[in-house]
This record gives C-alpha cells, structure tokens and sequence, in this order.
C-alpha cells in the first residue's frame, strides 16, 4: 500500500520545513469614477474581447446582508462585484502547458467601492505565476488598462 509512504513523504517535507509559495499580491488600480461606471466599463471591456462573463460575483452585497449574523456592523463596501470569465483560446493554451493550471481559471476582475472612500473605485486582478499564466495576468491587465482609461 503506498499512503503510508506518501503520507510520509508529505510529514518529512513539512518537518523539514518545505516552505508554501508566497502569497500573490493583487494588482489594483484607483481610479476616480463613479463605481456603476467603472463596473460597466469593465463588463464591457470583457465582452469586447469576445468573452462570456460566467457570472458576476457579488461580494459586497452579500458581506452587507450577512453582517449582522456574524457579529459584525461595519460597512465594508458601498459596492463590490467581481466578473468571473474564461477564454477558451488561452485556456487550452495554459492549461496544455500544465493542467493543474486549471487552479486559476475562471479568470477573475473585481471592482469595488470602499464605504471609508466613496467616488473612487479599486479594479483589480490576481497576479498570476511565472510562465504560461503571465499570459492571462497580461490579458487582465490589458481589460483594466482598457476600462479605467475611460
């Protein structure tokens, strides 16, 4: 039977003091607008592209609503929405390279509103590790160059 094996190879990298990758610090970009203009923007520099928006995540609503039930009364967003989308052609061309590059996919661009600094909006992507993925960080920063060039 391998787990014992596996299991002690896994104990012994973490005994011997593996280190876990650093933590990937997001790219943002400020920008003085109105939050439902820069959503648009954003919406519509993705589609522009020919990409499908799987879905929008609302964060900021759900934070708002959900509160209370945790213990906590202190607003965090006026709004916070992220866009979650692939690109087929990218995809397959990352994900060939490395499939276990399939971690970072759907592509995610969130905007939000602080509630400390209404009338200015954070957009903001993952950074992506070295090699095939700077290939996605450069189409995300290519869709928020776009949209907060409005």
């Amino acid at each position: 039977m391998r787990i014992p094996a596996i299991s002690a190879a896994l104990l012994a990298a973490c005994i011997g003091g593996a280190a876990l990758p650093a933590r990937a610090e997001p790219v943002l970009t400020r920008v003085a607008a109105p939050i439902d203009e820069v959503l648009f923007a954003v919406e519509s520099a993705i589609l522009d592209r020919g990409l499908v928006i799987d879905s929008v995540s609302h964060v900021g609503d759900m934070l708002a609503r959900t509160g209370a039930d945790v213990g906590s009364d202190r607003p965090l967003f006026t709004r916070a929405d992220v866009f979650l989308f692939c690109s087929a052609i990218l995809s397959r061309r990352v994900m060939e390279a490395d499939l276990t590059n399939i971690a970072y996919c759907p592509y995610g661009i969130f905007v939000y509103e602080s509630a400390a600094e209404p009338g200015v909006s954070v957009v903001g992507y993952r950074s992506m590790p070295e090699g095939p993925m700077k290939e996605v960080e450069a189409l995300l920063a290519e869709i928020v160059a776009e949209a907060t060039a409005r």
